[in-house]
């Protein structure tokens, strides 16, 4: 509470001195930029006043302010990658307004064109686009969801308590391996798991350029479907002049986040090079929850007027302590007999129950072998090419090869020999069947593939056809590196080793259409997968998967502009998915898991002017066969998913802002929704008689799916260079199975974070600025995320847990580019 009260104190010092400044002689000019050819707004474009190349970007709606010396005329450049350059006069007089509309440039060719899986301004979809400068002002070091958390029907949250290390995503209520992720054009999502592991890419908000964040099915793109959200990132674009920039921001429990980027600008008017190198280390919240991440962004390029071509090598390496575990939930609410219930029932012996016992009960974590950990490193390889045939017909193409590699290491206690395939050792005239080990869980996989586009304007009509073949192998296999009782086991031995192959095949044609005010929209998509698994799994069973899938995805939409400024839009749009490797080696053998179906339908109204922007979505996602989450975790934390013949969600999104004035701005989101199982069978295990109990619910709650999601983003501009930024999140209710019971359930939350920036007004560097980020201001507890499972062990027992995120916390950088 000192600390709380010391930064208000400091927070009211620094808005008294905001209003003398207020009373000086600059002058604020705002404007907007916009394409020419369809009034788009351009975020991310560079504003820059020729005398002094003081310069700002533009916001979401192309929107930007720069502060001037009052009376004097000056000469301002906007430029955004892909357009002319336009310069403008203008006299820094009260309410100056200077509007650009910029002109598409024709010289160079962009060599990463990801226009054939986003969703342009006509297109009937439900969206949020981050420009470079949003990004760079959400980038504090915390993995990519929190750099999205503010966006709509999003929830995050982090093993560790902070952000950093593993996290997670939900967009409606989807967790991230429903969510179709790409990073120029190409899938970023694990073949298998469907998942992306943001932390084996740490940093990488850094050398995005822009993120377009589709709700819903959206339109066709590469890899997994679709079922929740799809997100895009697109890596750095071209800088016409040789830049500079370093970032450090340290904060709360040791963290630390360094970076350094480089650019050689435009070569001899055709190549260019750019570089990125990003650490960040973490004591995290959890207790012994470190994280030590390193990652890099290169490209080199060629530009010319027809053809041009980006080799781009991207990757990094984690080491983080294991956070899976949870709180226990007496060990969260204090309750010493159930605490002593659930030691006995877990089997926990003397210095495990110590640990949980003398932990904190928001920082406990179950693990306390020094080197529980996680390591495993990604490279990322895409080499882009394109080619403009006429002004009318382009061709893009892109071949990639990621190669990941890895294990994590675990301390085990009196593990039997038979499972690991040991005989029994003989000492004296004992048996010993068991002991203690730390084993090696290894994935070695390699994945390659190419993505490919055709896009033609023929005026009122824009195709596309496009598509990709990736071929996947992925190598599970486990060690012992050391064993109490090594029995007849060698060095390297592997305990178990299996071996998956995966290809995945997609065509897609879209086609838009437009007349007068009316804009039709189709996408036909053709995707086949084939899934083949085989070997010994980690338990001793054997893996035998030979599954093959063909799905056609059609949507369709309409977009009708009422004026200028306003449209109203309705589509449907079909997709399909195929289980991932967890829902077939999980499930029961009698209830092998089915591929799933969506229909999504989706209507709105959007509005948007210089100062204001408003959109109100409708949503019918109706699914077949939904795989949903059943609350229970696999023996590596993976969570257990069962089919569900019906269910659907149906909500509405509302998303608004407003900028009141130069110095203030309101931005605000909810979603009000609900999501229901119509018919959902509980499989409890049953340890007195075996097998399974059942029980049947109608009508139920999916589970980790608020039926209220909301944000308010308050912005404040008091001086020139100076932002002050407050966003608040509530997360209503979330059950954390689909059986609707109070009892396993994740009580409702609102967080709030301000963060504070401002740039020093120096001549020496082109930016020199110093931002503070206070993570939850109000000192909230609250859990984001936890599960729940249950068992038959002489009477029915639930167990559940949690993972607490951190108090209120705090991270301050200093950013400066040359």
């Amino acid at each position: 509470m000192i600390e709380l009260h010391f930064i208000m104190k400091k927070l009211i010092a620094f808005a008294a001195l905001s209003a003398l400044f207020l009373q000086t002689q600059a002058q604020t000019i705002s404007g907007r930029v916009t394409s020419k050819t369809d009034g788009e707004p351009l975020p991310g474009a560079t504003i820059v006043v020729q005398s002094t190349k003081a310069g700002v970007q533009s916001g979401t709606n192309g929107e930007f302010e720069i502060q001037l010396e009052k009376g004097k005329t000056y000469q301002l450049t906007a430029s955004f990658v892909g357009f002319e350059p336009l310069t403008k006069e203008v006299i820094a007089n009260e309410n100056a307004i200077v509007n650009f509309a910029l002109a598409e440039a024709s010289e160079l060719l962009e060599p990463v064109n990801i226009s054939a899986v986003r969703a342009g301004k006509n297109v009937p979809i439900a969206k949020s686009n981050l420009s470079k400068t949003q990004i760079e002002e959400r980038n504090e070091g915390r993995d990519m969801p929190f750099v999205l958390k503010d966006l709509p029907s999003t929830v995050v949250s982090s093993d560790a308590g902070t952000g950093i290390g593993y996290t997670g995503i939900r967009i409606r209520g989807s967790d991230i391996s429903r969510i179709n992720v790409t990073v120029n054009g190409i899938a970023l999502n694990d073949p298998e798991s469907h998942g992306v592991f943001w932390v084996n890419t740490p940093d990488l908000a850094s050398s995005a350029q822009s993120i377009q964040v589709q709700r819903g099915v959206g339109t066709s793109t590469n890899g997994a479907g679709a079922f929740g959200a799809s997100v895009n990132i697109k890596t750095s674009e071209l800088s016409l002049k040789p830049y500079a920039s370093a970032d450090v921001t340290g904060g709360s429990f040791n963290t630390l986040k360094t970076n350094v980027r480089a650019g050689s600008g435009l070569l001899n008017d055709h190549w260019s090079i750019d570089a990125r190198f990003s650490k960040i280390n973490s004591d995290g919240f959890i207790d012994r929850a470190t994280a030590d991440l390193k990652s890099y962004y290169l490209s080199a390029s060629y530009y010319s007027k027809k053809t041009s071509v980006q080799l781009i090598h991207f990757g990094g390496g984690e080491e983080t302590y294991q956070a899976w575990w949870g709180v226990p939930e007496a060990k969260l609410n204090g309750d010493s007999a159930a605490l002593y219930t659930h030691i006995i029932n877990n089997g926990y012996d003397s210095q495990d129950s110590a640990n949980l016992v003398n932990s904190n009960p928001r920082t406990y974590n179950y693990y306390t072998y020094d080197n529980e950990t996680d390591n495993y490193k990604q490279d990322h390889y895409q080499l882009h090419v394109s080619h403009a045939f006429s002004e009318k017909l382009t061709a893009n193409a892109a071949l990639h090869y990621t190669w990941g590699r890895g294990y994590y290491e675990q301390y085990r206690k009196d593990d039997d020999l038979a499972h690991y395939g040991l005989d029994d050792v003989i000492l004296g005239g004992d048996t010993v069947t068991s002991t203690d080990l730390i084993r090696r869980r290894w994935l070695n996989n390699n994945l390659i593939g190419t993505t490919y586009s055709l896009q033609a304007d023929l005026n009122q009509l824009q195709l596309t056809f496009g598509g990709a073949y990736n071929k996947y192998i992925g190598d599970h296999y486990g060690e012992i590196i050391w064993a109490q009782y090594a029995s007849n086991g060698d060095i390297r031995d592997r305990y178990y080793d299996n071996r998956t192959t995966k290809t995945d095949f997609n065509n897609y044609l879209k086609a838009s259409y437009t007349v007068g005010k009316f804009t039709a929209y189709g996408d036909l998509q053709l995707r086949s997968v084939s899934y083949v698994a085989n070997g010994i799994d980690e338990d001793g069973t054997t893996i035998d998967v030979d599954r093959s899938f063909t799905f056609f995805n059609p949507k369709a939409g309409v977009n009708y502009a009422l004026n200028d400024q306003s449209r109203v839009y309705a589509s449907v749009a079909v997709a399909h998915r195929e289980p991932v490797r967890t829902d077939f080696l999980d499930a029961p053998v009698d209830l092998q898991p089915k591929a799933e179906e969506l229909i999504d339908y989706e209507a709105g109204y959007e509005l948007q002017t210089e100062r204001a922007f408003f959109n109100a979505n409708l949503f019918f996602m109706d699914y077949t066969n939904q795989l949903v989450l059943t609350g229970q975790l696999n023996d590596v934390g993976s969570p257990i998913r069962t089919n569900a013949p019906e269910s659907y969600r149906a909500g509405i999104e509302l998303v608004g802002s407003y900028i009141v004035n130069k110095y203030l701005q309101l931005g605000a989101n909810f979603t009000f929704s609900q999501n229901k199982i119509l018919n959902f069978t509980d499989y409890v295990v049953d340890y007195d008689n075996g097998g399974y109990q059942e029980e049947n619910f109608k009508s139920t709650d999916i589970s980790y799916s608020p039926n209220v999601i909301g944000g308010i983003n308050i912005t404040v501009k008091p001086i020139a260079g100076a932002t002050i930024d407050w966003n608040t999140k509530y997360v209503g209710q979330q059950f954390m199975d689909n059986t609707s019971s109070e009892s396993k359930s994740l009580d409702a939350f609102n967080v709030t974070d301000l963060r504070l920036g401002y740039n020093l007004p120096v001549k020496w560097v082109d930016r020199l600025n110093v931002h503070l980020l206070i993570a939850n201001l109000f000192d909230q507890e609250y859990e984001p995320n936890g599960y729940t499972y249950s068992y038959i062990y002489g009477e029915k027992i639930t167990e559940n847990f949690y993972f607490p995120m951190a108090g209120i916390n705090f991270m301050a950088g200093l950013s400066v580019d040359f």
